[in-house]
């Protein structure tokens, strides 16, 4: 497997990532795949094997189960792994329940960590541009998750 580095963070990847977005298939999402637990845990051994390190997954995959069955499949593979997931997409029916706001990015980071079912998240992103947010708002909330070890 080809690795590359990451930006500038010093982190090497691999040059293929494994997208679970068929992970879980509910709601607007079962279209895509229900791949449940015990086959997870099986095609993520598969891309272990070939080299892969890098898995993706969005906090809106499915509500949320991509990461819960993500956590669960990986379970002592973890620290072996590294996660990328994202925020943005509405999370509930509440005002704040989406975008790139500090309240909403912190507690996205917070739920998706609960899911995954580790303490911290090797890359988070946003997964749309928030137009009614300030980038350094964003930015700052970024930040302090990475500065807090999440």
């Amino acid at each position: 497997m080809e690795y590359r580095v990451l930006g500038r963070t010093g982190l090497k990847v691999s040059a293929y990532c494994f997208g679970v977005m068929t992970f879980g298939g509910v709601g607007r999402f079962s279209h895509m795949g229900q791949v449940q637990v015990e086959e997870a845990r099986r095609l993520l051994d598969q891309c272990f094997d070939a080299g892969v390190n890098l898995v993706d997954t969005a906090n809106v995959y499915s509500n949320g189960v991509s990461e819960e069955i993500l956590g669960e499949a990986l379970g002592d593979k973890r620290k072996d792994v590294l996660i990328a997931t994202k925020f943005h997409s509405p999370m509930g029916t509440g005002p704040n329940d989406q975008g790139a706001s500090r309240h909403h990015i912190i507690q996205a980071c917070e739920a998706s960590l609960k899911r995954l079912r580790t303490d911290y998240i090797d890359l988070y992103q946003a997964h749309n541009q928030d137009l009614l947010t300030a980038p350094e708002e964003s930015m700052r909330a970024l930040d302090d998750l990475v500065r807090a070890g999440k």
